[in-house]
């Protein structure tokens, strides 16, 4: 009985083997069910989008480690807002220039992400440049 379930295991494992070699022998795009295939099918630029940038300065912005984070968060949670990066910084690990960029679509407010950093716990936060 032993011999028959060990027999069948073997067989089950030759058989893995050959679905895993046959999937990996098949030229690059032929593979339908590749994510990487579909993902990349399904992404269309969108040329009319104008984006711009900003640097706010947020003084309550002590640490990467938190700070930083729920900063990022806030204002990556508006609709308008692509990216939001944390600013050249001297040493790694410190915040020495509380400053954020943040790269936006049309339609941003920058007085509303104020007030949105603001009920964050982050008051003080100004614009330094457009």
């Amino acid at each position: 009985m032993r011999s028959l379930a060990y027999g069948a295991a073997i067989l089950a494992a030759a058989g893995i083997m050959y679905l895993i070699t046959m999937s990996s022998n098949e030229p690059a795009g032929q593979n339908s069910e590749s994510p990487a295939a579909a993902e990349t099918s399904s992404i269309t630029p969108d040329a009319e989008v104008n984006t711009a940038s900003l640097t706010m300065n947020v003084p309550e912005m002590h640490c990467p480690f938190a700070c930083y984070p729920s900063v990022k968060e806030n204002l990556e949670k508006r609709s308008d807002v692509l990216t939001v990066e944390l600013a050249p910084q001297k040493e790694d690990g410190i915040i020495d220039n509380p400053q954020v960029i943040v790269t936006y679509k049309d339609g941003f407010d920058a007085d509303q992400a104020i007030a949105q950093l603001e009920a964050a716990g982050f008051s003080g936060s100004t614009v330094v440049n457009n």
